[in-house]
């Protein structure tokens, strides 16, 4: 057993010392080129009916003004767009129509027909759109040439929700001379201010995979990105627009068939549905009954050889509306709020009786609240469970909020009331972007507050190209116990800091932009004794991103961890109480995605406790097709302790055909021999009309070592056959 030390300081003190003087460089003599007025479009209003067909061939296209002034941001940045690009704006009293034509003498890259695909390394066209106009949420809407959609959700200028899925639909035609494209979004699907004249944010983004550019028509900063609204330019022009539905039903029907490795078998039939209300333009209201998730994908399960859980993100799309009103994050994975505590117990589903979501802005007011009432299981109790959330905007990007969350059954009394606040800005320094954030929690039981049970967090972001430099100081009590969060460390106080320097170095030579980060370092110590648990730092001497899309980075690592209490890698190894200093070195190499066919490395090696640690992580992708997609990941680790040997493997398979963009069948296996899982998801998913599902899902799972798998016995195997039909009215 190594003895307990601490990392030398030397390297720290003259990194910071460097880290000093490239910040003093970067804002003094690094000043990109920063447009000083905003663009408008004005939307054409059009009572004619539009054909989507993605060929703009009606009348009211042609008179519509257009937006052409495309700018890159990569490669050549400050530089006109190659290929020329013209946007125009249509709508009527129920809709928002996009008519897009894109010239391109490159060849097309547009790898998938299946929604929600990735956009990197595709050729496509980004809409952002923020009705609010309030510098901080917005949609996105992604099309590419084949018309696959893909959006998200974006708030904070640099985040965004992907899993979030909205009601429209597009349609595109190619040609030998490029391609075009038509989009439509129903006003009932977007949350906006009343009023008979409305302006809006709006922001373009082109992409072009063969050249690797990436284009925008405003707000092409290098410091910013489409997801920064305040950056955007203006889409005037709309006039009495509205609801025109206020009521949304979407009732499902489920039947099913389960069967365990008992030969006990069960056919499941289910009713719920979810009724969403439009109490305003700007407020809605979401009610759910009996809520069933069948059709969301499987989680992947990874191989985890560390002492902490595993956070898994939210994919249910009752829960990904307004995700951002109800977020209240303490750092280090740590959430006040964790969506994927209701409904689930230890793993298990836990049956949603009813619930209910109220989100949505009053004029500078961000308002979330959610009450969701669960039933009882062999292993719960019936709870109830309810958060409130509210932000006040101030100023142009900043926010005052707090959030109180309450769980209450026959055996838990448990609250959690916080506060926080937010200073951002993209003018700091001329145009540079600075956020400054903290927030403050604790826990309450029976409306009582505990002792030894708040949380802390206060950070100061510098999110720029050439610099990105975040520090912060965070903790959370012992006592701290928020019911409804995920807390993957407690009992600590934590300093933590991180710089990376991207200088566009070397360009002559092909590279795009090195990747320096001189330290990325966060220091632990114990809350209740004040003692040294964990130091982690991270220092890449060297790495790069190739004009070509290809990628590397060489990492040293540093870490110091103080065990307390033994933890399981198998049942037959364990990592005994301890202090250890570890260093490991990392090697990742990756290939542009928008190839025909990808991949990448990933090796790791060095010190890891008592003994030795090889991993070997491998990705490869294939894309057939637009139809056909298929991926692979792979890791392989080798774990050498005086305990034992622990080796371990994690495959994960990804394949997705697309017969067109309403129809596709995805099949989703892994294993992961570490913690003895192998399963397999097959999901049909077909959309009859936008707004309405049918998906057929076949789980089948192992619980056994691959070598011990009686394959006639699955540990679980379920059929599911939901559909979903949405009315408005």
């Amino acid at each position: 057993m190594r003895k307990a030390s601490t990392l030398s300081t030397t390297w720290t003190i003259r990194l910071f010392s460097v880290g000093c003087i490239i910040f003093l460089l970067n804002t003094s003599a690094y000043t990109q080129y920063s447009q000083t007025t905003k663009p408008i479009l004005v939307a054409t209003r059009c009572n004619r009916p539009i054909q989507l067909d993605g060929r703009l061939n009606e009348d009211c296209w042609k008179n519509a003004q257009f937006a052409d002034h495309f700018i890159q941001r990569e490669l050549e940045f400050g530089e006109p767009i190659t290929d020329a690009t013209e946007i125009r704006i249509l709508y009527d009293k129920d809709n928002l129509y996009f008519g897009i034509r894109c010239t391109q003498k490159a060849p097309i890259t547009a790898k998938y027909m299946s929604p929600d695909f990735d956009p990197d390394g595709e050729d496509n066209i980004k809409i952002m759109l923020s009705p609010f106009n309030d510098n901080r949420t917005g949609y996105l809407f992604v099309i590419n040439p084949n018309g696959a959609r893909s959006d998200l959700l974006i708030f904070g200028g640099e985040d965004g929700n992907k899993d979030w899925n909205g009601i429209w639909d597009a349609r595109t035609s190619t040609t030998d001379k490029g391609w075009s494209a038509e989009v439509i979004i129903p006003f009932s699907s977007l949350q906006f201010k009343r009023g008979k004249h409305h302006e809006w944010a709006l922001n373009f983004e082109r992409d072009i995979a063969a050249l690797n550019e990436i284009a925008l028509w405003t707000g092409w900063s290098r410091d910013n990105t489409i997801y920064s609204v305040v950056k955007a330019g203006r889409l005037t022009g709309l006039e009495d627009i509205a609801y025109s539905k206020r009521f949304e039903f979407k009732p499902y029907v489920l039947a099913g068939r389960h069967g365990d490795q008992k030969n006990v078998v069960s056919y499941p039939l289910k009713l719920g549905g979810d009724l969403n209300v439009s109490i305003s333009p700007t407020l809605k209201l979401n009610l759910t009954s009996y809520t069933d998730f069948a059709q969301v994908e499987s989680d992947r399960i990874p191989v985890n050889l560390s002492r902490f859980n595993v956070f898994y993100p939210e994919k249910r799309q009752f829960f990904l509306e307004g995700y951002d009103l109800y977020r209240f994050y303490l750092g280090f994975k740590n959430n006040v709020f964790y969506t994927r505590e209701l409904g689930f117990e230890m793993g298990r589903q836990v049956p949603i009786v009813a619930g209910a979501r109220l989100f949505g802005k009053i004029g500078r007011n961000n308002i979330g609240l959610l009450n969701i009432q669960e039933g009882r299981t062999p292993t719960t109790l019936p709870t109830n469970n309810t958060v409130l959330r509210y932000k006040r905007d101030i100023g142009a990007q900043s926010q005052l909020g707090g959030i109180i969350t309450n769980v209450l059954n026959d055996s838990i009394s448990n609250q959690i009331i916080g506060l926080d606040a937010r200073y951002e800005t993209a003018e700091f320094l001329g145009d540079k972007n600075l956020i400054i954030s903290g927030n403050i929690a604790q826990t309450f039981e029976h409306f009582t507050p505990i002792r030894n049970a708040s949380a802390f967090r206060f950070i100061i972001d510098y999110p720029n190209d050439l610099i990105d430099n975040y520090i912060g100081i965070g903790g959370i009590q012992k006592g701290f116990n928020p019911a409804l969060g995920f807390l993957r460390r407690t009992d600590f106080q934590a300093l933590y800091w991180g710089l990376r320097f991207t200088p566009r170095w070397l360009t002559q030579y092909g590279v795009q932009r090195l990747l320096f980060k001189p330290w990325g370092f966060a220091v632990y110590r114990t809350w209740s004794t004040g003692a040294i648990e964990s130091i982690q730092n991270e220092i890449r001497p060297i790495g790069a991103i190739f004009q070509s899309g290809d990628r590397f980075e060489i990492n040293l690592i540093q870490n110091f961890d103080r065990i307390d209490q033994p933890f399981e890698l198998t049942e037959e190894v364990h990592i005994p109480i301890g202090s250890y200093k570890m260093y490991q070195y990392e090697i990742q190499l990756e290939s542009y995605s928008a190839r025909k066919f990808w991949g990448g490395i990933e090796y790791k090696f060095g010190d890891f406790y008592t003994g030795k640690l090889s991993s070997l992580s491998l990705s490869a992708g294939w894309n057939i097709n637009k139809h056909l997609n298929l991926s692979l990941d792979y890791q392989h680790n080798d774990v050498l302790l005086p305990q034992g040997k622990v080796t371990t493997n994690e495959i994960a398979f990804y394949s997705n055909y697309a017969f067109h963009t309403r129809l596709n069948t995805s099949l989703f296996a892994q294993y992961n021999d570490l913690d003895g899982v192998m399963s397999y998801n097959f999901r049909l998913h077909w959309i009859p009309v936008i707004g309405s599902d049918l998906f057929f899902v076949y789980n089948l799972g192992y619980d056994k070592p691959i070598r011990q798998v009686e394959w006639l016995r699955p540990h679980n195997n379920d059929t599911a056959l939901k559909l979903i039909w949405r009315f408005v009215f």
